[in-house]
Formats: structure tokens, C-alpha cells, sequence
């Protein structure tokens, strides 16, 4: 309670001059809190006079505002007791303190952080995209594995890599608020290509964070083979922890990733150095001892393609910044695009780098995928040591974390769809600490069924990848193209001849992608993001149906006060203390009252009848026999029944509830009516009342 206000009031005699009615508001105070206030008419020192004592009990939950509203504060969210308070404290050890929704300006972050929470994705694929591109080439022998070929699929990716990063650069100009495919596509082609782009990226969001897992942990057990057997365990371990940092909110996320990211960009400079530190001092490099592997099939352009293909997992992630624009600190479209290019500068040199040592030290990928070819190349390149140790711990913590980038544009994404129509509304709420939870939470699940399904091996879900995001990076950059051409802004016909080198080139990337995989799993996603387009139009469709059921029409719709009183039902379990507050208040609103108990055992029934006419308040009793033991469905056919009798009243159920002392006392009691009030929600023109009974005991 908050320090009183007094202020002068009408006197019982005459009014005291300046002393304004007690009835009326000063002006000063918004009428909203008014309601909240309680005023006592008192008698003042001096004789004839009164005043009004106002209290504000409820001063810590509600503050006003200037703008004549009142304002709700932290406190509110303070559970009373039980359960609701355990749960409250142990959700904000973990995830933090609610965080104002004025305070998400501060929640942007500088692009030294963005660095490490949008590109770590990308940044980390350069760990497994040369062993993909390896394990394919091995087909067809040791001979192909280790030939330019490797190099040369190295090359054409990081020019790819370039084309990509450049549209996309653009892309950021033009959509400062964010450009993610999505956007961009829905903007400039229409909904059905927009949820083209936005299925692709869904799969791709949900298979990066498995990818990424799964090849952090297949980088454990490169160091420590002993614990492969407990991979799956590993992987949904570190998922759970993703989850939980990127509830915490971006700026939180931000800070925890941005060290392990530098540490394993530096550490990979480092072996970089000293490998060619140790060529020219030693003018030589060592060689990897590996088995003659032979060939499967023989090389062909098919085989490269698909090469091509698998190292094309590099790419994935780039589009992350554009999507992100909005959590970048002012000038925000600048500092995206700065942090896109160095991200792209970062990527082509940690992938170009680990595919030219796995080449000079002639490594061959194991089909197990242990130890992986960037652990081969750091041992040989550092030798068994500490040191050796340390890049793996830093690799596997880049690979963990590089779930991150999904973790910050799945719920983004969400959010988005959510807001057209196109998701269930709850993606677009946000959490205490201003981060998408619905978003955060689904895809941390998604990808825990996938590590389950495929035994958190990497190999097993790479033909998944990269189909979705390159469809998505076609439908962004062809948007591209068709919004140049259509307004014709200074500088369009450069900005749109990138835009279109961008839209050829993916498109034909795609295609490659899908051929080439699609015998080894990408069929899978051919199929799925159809049915999620499917899915998400349907929603679509629902939400525009209710939309237009909903609108109001001065013309047809009016509030009518409704003369007929209700028909009230009271389902009475028995009679004692508990359902008397449930019975006056059903008298209070209504005079057509109906009491029914549902019975299998007439001479208790009987008993109840004879109590009833002494505490009953002379209200009408219905005995139900029920000779098949079943409460709810002769009680739900009564309701439909007088439903029938008086179809324009409106049916009003008042249900007794106990409210136990104690939150785990709950299961104990209420079973029946929260089953009655599953079973009556989906019934038209039937109101369900509780009233609640709060035992002492």
C-alpha cells in the first residue's frame, strides 16, 4: 500500500469553499487507476467537515501513465504461491528476469557480436563441407580423392560463395527491416513462391541445428573414440543447451557465442601459419597414412556434380544476416552488410585453407567419419599435443554453436509467418527475455527427433542439406531481379544484372543439388516442403475465414442486451459445503435453475433427495441412472436435451470446484470437472461457469 492521498470532500453542511465534489476526479488522475482505488468518506478535525481517504492497495502492480492508462508492472508477474511460484523461480534461474518491451532497442547487438551469432553457421561448415566433398570423390577411388579435382569443386564453391554474398548485400539495402527470402519474395512475387522460399528455409533451419550438433559431437568423438556410443545422448545434451542460452535473448546468446567463434577462427589461422611456416622452412609437408581405398564407380561429371553438391553445405547460413538486419545496432543496414562481407572473407579463407592442406596432406576420408578429415589435418599438422586438443575443443564448440544461426532464424522466420497468417499466432509472441520462445522451443524439438532418427551422423544427414537453402537463395534473388525491373531506382540496371547472376547461378545449383542427392535422401525434402506449403496456406485460408467472420458490419451487427435469463444446470456431485456458493450463484443470474446428479447407486441418490429438501433452496432436482457407471455422456445428453427444449436460451453450466491448500493436492480433486469442461468447449451457445471452493485443508 502506498502513502494515502486525502483530499477534501462535499461537507454534510454547506460546501467548504475550494473543496472539490468527492465524486469527481481531479483531472490528475487517469480513470483506469480510479477502479483500482478504494474511498472511504471520513470525518475531518474540524466540525462539519469531510474528506476522502484514498488507498491504493494495489500501487506495486499498476502505475499510471501520462497517457491516461495504467501501466502493469514486474510484480504482476509474481505468482501467489505453489507450484506457479517453484516454477516462476526456477524458469528465471535459467532463463533471466523478464525483460520491458522498451527494452529491446538495447537487445541489438554491435557487429563483433552479429559476427559470432549469424555467421557462426556458415563459419562452421568449412569443418565438414572438404570431408563431404571427399567422402563422394573416394567412389571413385584414392587416386580421384586426392587428384585437383577436390580443389578445383573448392574454387567453384568459393566463387559461388562470393556471387551469393554480394546479392545478398544488396538484398540488405533494400530491405534495412529485414530481407530474408521470405520478405523479399512475398514483396515482389506473391504468396505461393513466398512460402516456397519460406518451407525451404523451415527444412534447412531445423536440419543446420542436427548438422551442426551432430558434427560437433563426431568432433569429440575424433578426439575420444570411447565415447561414440554415446553420441545420440551428446547431441540432444547440447541441443537442450541451445535452446535454453537462445531463451535467454539475443544479447545473451551474443556474448556466450562470440568467444568460442573467434577461438576456432584464430586456432585455424594458426594451423594455416604453421603449416606454411613449416613449408617453407622445411620446404615439405607430411603425408596422411591411409588404406588404397578402391574404386566404386568410375569418375565422371555426374560424380563431380555431386561432389559439388555435397560441398556445397559451405553455403549454408550465408543468408542469416540479411534476415537479421533489425537485431544490428544503428546504422543497422551498414553493419549487416560489413558484417556480411567479412563473414564471406572468413568462410572462403577457413574453407579454401582446410581444402588445400587435406589435398597437399593427400587425406582420405573415413567412411565413419572418425577421426573426421579436419581433425587429420590439424594432428598432422600440429601432432598430437595439447594444442591439438585445444582445436578440437574449439572446433567441436564452433560446431555446437553453429546451431545458433538457426536458433536465431527459425524463430525469426516464424515470426513473420505468424504475423501473415501463415503460422499458429503463438510464433509470434515473445518470450520474457524478447526472444521468440514458441519458435525456439519447436525447432529445438524438431531437431532432437532428427538426431534420434538418424543417429546424430553427420553423413547420414547431409544429402538432407543445402536442397532447401539454395531454393530459398533462387526465390530471394529472382525477387530481386523482378524488383529492379519494376522501379527502376538510380543504379537498377547493375543492382538487377548481380541480382540475376545470383538467381542463374543458385537456380542451377539447386537443380544440380536435387539430381544429384536425390537418389540418397533429398527426395524427402522434395516431398516435405510441399506438405509444409500445403499446411501453411490451409492455415492461411483458416485464419482469412475467421478474419471475415469476425469483422463487424454497422449495418447488421448491434449489442443486444439479451432479456431471457439463461438456463442454468448445476451438476451436483453431492451435496455439502462446496456446492453452496455454486448454487446462489446460479440463482443469482438466472431463475430457471436445474440441479442433476448422475448416479449409479439409487440409495445414495435417495439420501441426497432427503438432504435436498432441507438445503436445496427449493430448487428442481434431476436424478440420472446411470446403469453403465458413465458420468459425462448422460450428463452431456441431458445438457443437449434441454439445449432442444428452449433452443433460444442461452445454456449456462455452473460448475463447483475445490481449490486445494497445496498445488500438489490437485490431482486429487477437479478431475470431473475439468473433463466436463474439455467435453462442453467445443458445444455452440454453452457457457461454463467455475466456482471455486477454497479448502483450508
Amino acid at each position: 500500500m502506498t502513502p494515502d492521498d486525502e483530499s477534501p470532500s462535499r461537507p454534510s453542511g454547506p460546501r467548504a469553499a475550494g473543496a472539490p465534489r468527492p465524486d469527481r476526479d481531479d483531472g490528475s488522475r487517469a480513470e483506469a487507476e480510479a477502479h483500482l482505488e478504494r474511498r472511504e468518506l471520513r470525518t475531518g478535525q474540524r466540525p462539519g467537515t469531510k474528506y476522502v481517504r484514498i488507498e491504493r492497495p494495489h500501487a506495486r502492480e499498476f502505475r499510471r501513465a501520462p497517457e491516461g492508462h495504467i501501466i502493469a508492472t514486474e510484480r504482476v508477474l509474481e505468482p501467489r504461491g505453489g507450484f506457479a511460484l517453484f516454477w516462476t523461480r526456477l524458469k528465471r534461474l535459467v532463463i533471466g528476469s523478464p525483460l520491458t518491451t522498451a527494452m529491446s532497442v538495447h537487445e541489438r547487438i554491435p557487429k563483433i557480436k552479429a559476427l559470432a551469432v549469424f555467421s557462426s553457421d556458415a563459419i562452421s561448415s568449412s569443418a565438414y563441407a572438404t570431408e563431404e566433398i571427399l567422402l563422394v570423390l573416394t567412389l571413385a577411388g584414392a587416386a580421384a580423392a586426392t587428384s585437383r579435382t577436390m580443389l578445383w569443386i573448392t574454387g567453384a564453391i568459393i566463387l559461388l560463395l562470393a556471387i551469393v554474398a554480394t546479392s545478398y548485400r544488396q538484398t540488405i539495402f533494400a530491405y534495412p527491416g529485414g530481407g530474408g527470402s521470405y520478405i523479399v519474395t512475398r514483396d515482389n512475387l506473391g504468396d505461393i513462391p513466398a512460402l516456397l522460399a519460406a518451407s525451404s528455409l523451415l527444412t534447412d533451419y531445423v536440419l543446420t541445428v542436427a548438422v551442426s550438433i551432430s558434427a560437433g559431437v563426431a568432433a569429440i568423438t575424433s578426439a575420444a573414440p570411447g565415447l561414440v556410443a554415446f553420441r545420440v545422448e551428446m547431441a540432444i545434451a547440447f541441443i537442450v543447451f541451445m535452446v535454453v542460452v537462445n531463451l535467454r535473448g539475443v544479447r545473451e546468446s551474443a556474448t556466450i557465442f562470440m568467444l568460442p567463434t573467434y577461438l576456432f577462427i584464430g586456432s585455424m589461422l594458426l594451423v594455416f601459419g604453421i603449416a606454411a611456416f613449416k613449408y617453407v622452412a622445411l620446404g615439405e609437408l607430411p603425408r596422411a597414412e591411409a588404406e588404397a581405398v578402391p574404386a566404386v564407380e568410375g569418375m565422371s561429371l555426374f560424380l563431380v556434380l555431386r561432389a559439388f553438391a555435397s560441398g556445397c553445405a559451405a553455403l549454408t547460413g550465408t543468408e542469416a544476416i540479411s534476415d537479421g538486419v533489425p537485431a544490428f545496432k544503428e546504422p543497422q543496414a551498414k553493419n549487416a552488410a560489413t558484417t556480411l562481407v567479412w563473414m564471406a572473407a572468413i568462410l572462403g579463407v577457413l574453407f579454401g585453407g582446410i581444402g588445400l592442406l587435406a589435398h597437399v596432406y593427400q587425406i582420405l576420408p573415413n567412411p565413419d567419419g572418425n577421426p573426421t578429415v579436419i581433425s587429420q589435418v590439424v594432428r598432422l599438422t600440429l601432432g598430437t599435443n595439447v594444442l591439438f586438443y585445444l582445436v578440437q575443443a574449439f572446433t567441436t564448440l564452433i560446431l555446437v554453436l553453429a546451431a545458433n544461426t538457426a536458433f536465431s532464424d527459425f524463430p525469426r522466420l516464424s515470426f513473420f509467418l505468424a504475423r501473415d497468417g501463415f503460422l499458429p499466432h503463438q510464433f509470434s509472441f515473445r518470450g520474457d527475455r524478447l526472444s521468440f520462445s514458441t519458435g525456439i522451443v519447436v525447432l529445438g524439438a524438431l531437431a532432437t527427433i532428427l538426431v534420434i532418427s538418424f543417429g546424430a551422423e553427420t553423413s547420414a544427414l547431409i544429402p538432407l542439406y543445402a536442397v532447401g537453402v539454395f531454393v530459398s537463395f533462387t526465390c530471394s534473388q529472382s525477387s530481386m531481379v523482378k524488383r529492379w525491373w519494376t522501379r527502376r531506382s538510380p543504379g537498377w540496371q547493375r543492382s538487377m544484372v548481380i541480382n540475376a547472376v545470383g538467381a542463374v547461378t543458385t537456380g542451377l545449383v539447386s537443380i544440380i543439388i536435387a539430381a544429384t542427392k536425390f537418389s540418397h535422401g533429398a527426395w524427402m525434402i522434395l516431398i516435405i516442403i510441399p506438405v509444409i506449403i500445403a499446411t501453411l496456406y490451409a492455415i492461411h485460408r483458416h485464419y482469412e475465414a475467421v478474419a471475415a467472420e469476425l469483422v463487424l458490419d454497422p449495418q447488421r451487427d448491434t449489442l443486444e442486451l439479451v432479456n431471457t435469463k439463461p438456463l442454468v444446470i448445476v451438476p451436483l456431485p453431492n451435496l455439502h459445503l462446496g456446492v453452496l456458493p455454486a448454487l446462489s450463484f446460479a440463482r443469482a443470474i438466472s431463475d430457471n435453475v436445474t440441479a442433476v446428479h448422475v448416479t449409479d447407486d439409487l440409495e445414495a441418490a435417495e439420501r441426497l433427495k432427503q438432504r435436498w429438501e432441507e438445503w436445496g433452496q427449493k430448487l428442481p432436482l434431476v436424478i440420472i441412472e446411470s446403469p453403465y457407471r458413465s458420468l459425462l455422456p448422460p450428463l452431456l445428453a441431458y445438457i443437449a436435451a434441454r439445449r432442444e427444449n428452449e433452443p433460444n436460451r442461452l445454456v449456462t453450466i455452473v460448475l463447483p470446484e475445490f481449490v486445494p491448500k497445496h498445488w500438489w493436492e490437485w490431482i486429487l480433486h477437479n478431475q470431473t470437472a475439468l473433463r466436463l469442461k474439455a467435453a462442453l468447449f467445443f458445444h455452440a451457445n454453452v457457457v461454463v461457469a467455475d466456482v471455486p471452493y477454497h479448502l483450508k485443508h
